[in-house]
């Protein structure tokens, strides 16, 4: 396997720039996840990447060779795609060994290499079966297999798991990880499902505009999100934002929005003061929230929007003046809609972020 470089890599069709100046570096034998909603270039930048596409501008490495020019056959990476790409009539035996017959290695050596890529995926009782006899994550394992009797130097997946059922989506997520770590691939993953960012990546690249947001690791990406983008993408539900003013009272400072306020931790005060006007953004996970049936001294307002029992976690949607947020309380906590409550924020675990500029506020 080998280190994957992206250095000021733009891609642009006519006045629309697709991919804005990314530059990361996905390390040998890591699983990156690069996320976003629709139309943020992830799958632009993957398919640079994999040389489908022309760059613009900027330069790819794939371990120390620099690849912008080459051909995609020239660059030893394998594509795992969203619909499998598996040919209809081959059995699943021909499927695996096609890239190695195109390579015109001897039969013995294709034998060998299908053999153990059926034995590591778990399909060798499947080898003579066609792909419309094979269940969708059979299909994606076929698929995998494909691409891992090619021994690449990096693995390039396009949201391969997709098209699969709620729970095969789970199962799959396991496996995948599982062959990450058996094999200890390098992997570079698009998808636009940020939990299996979270729960497969070693690091995820959030991405929005065409241009990278944050990249880091899934739990410092979760925890310290740089602006507001990254706060209301990564996690489910996302983060609450609620827009406040920073109000000065004597020695304290406060902040406040539309029929509350509460005083600022003199940590989160410094952070506050930090911004570029006095509005900011309040953040704030589901988790981190208190909610109350009764008046407290450090709670303020609110009153029920509605619920939403899961089973074991139950979300409450409350009105805190004009906004509505997310609180998740336990499930046998009973709360009706229009109900009065009060909320009691986590101060050591808000997060603050300029109003203009939706960059993150740090204390110092």
């Amino acid at each position: 396997m080998a280190e994957v470089r992206l250095h000021d890599v733009v891609k642009t069709y006519g006045s629309v720039t697709a991919v804005d100046r990314v530059s990361l570096t996905v390390g040998d034998g890591e699983f990156v996840a690069l996320v976003g909603p629709s139309g943020c270039g992830k799958t632009t930048t993957l398919n640079l990447v994999a040389g489908l596409i022309p760059l613009t501008e900027g330069h790819i490495y794939i371990g120390e060779r620099d690849v912008s020019d080459l051909d995609p056959k020239d660059r030893d990476i394998a594509m795992v795609f969203q619909n499998y790409a598996l040919y209809p009539n081959k059995t699943v035996y021909k499927n695996l060994a096609f890239p190695l017959k195109m390579r015109k290695l001897p039969n013995a050596a294709i034998e060998t290499k299908v053999t153990a890529a059926a034995k590591l995926l778990g399909i060798e009782h499947l080898l003579e079966r066609r792909p419309r006899e094979l269940s969708g994550g059979q299909q994606q394992r076929v698929a995998l297999g494909r691409a891992l009797v090619r021994d690449p130097r990096a693995f390039l997946m396009d949201e391969p798991l997709s098209n699969l059922d709620a729970k095969l989506r789970v199962q799959m997520r396991a496996e995948l990880k599982r062959f990450h770590q058996d094999l200890n691939a390098t992997v570079i993953y698009v998808t636009h499902d940020q939990l299996e960012a979270v729960t497969m990546a070693d690091k995820m690249a959030v991405m929005n505009g065409g241009q990278l947001q944050q990249y880091d690791a899934p739990e410092r990406v979760f925890a310290s999100p740089v602006n507001t983008f990254v706060a209301g993408f990564v996690g489910s539900p996302a983060m609450n934002l609620i827009e406040a003013e920073l109000v000065a009272r004597a020695e304290r400072r406060s902040l406040a929005g539309d029929g509350w306020s509460f005083d600022l931790s003199p940590e989160n005060a410094r952070k506050a003061g930090r911004a570029t006007s006095s509005s900011v953004v309040l953040g704030a996970r589901h988790s981190t929230i208190r909610l109350k049936t009764e008046a407290g001294p450090r709670a303020i307002p609110g009153r029920i929007f509605t619920v939403e029992p899961t089973g074991d976690i139950t979300y409450a949607h409350v009105r805190l003046g004009s906004a509505i947020i997310v609180v998740s309380v336990a499930p046998d906590v009973r709360l009706s809609a229009d109900d009065q409550v009060w909320l009691e924020f986590d101060q050591q675990k808000i997060h603050l972020f300029d109003a203009e500029t939706q960059q993150a506020l740090a204390a110092g």
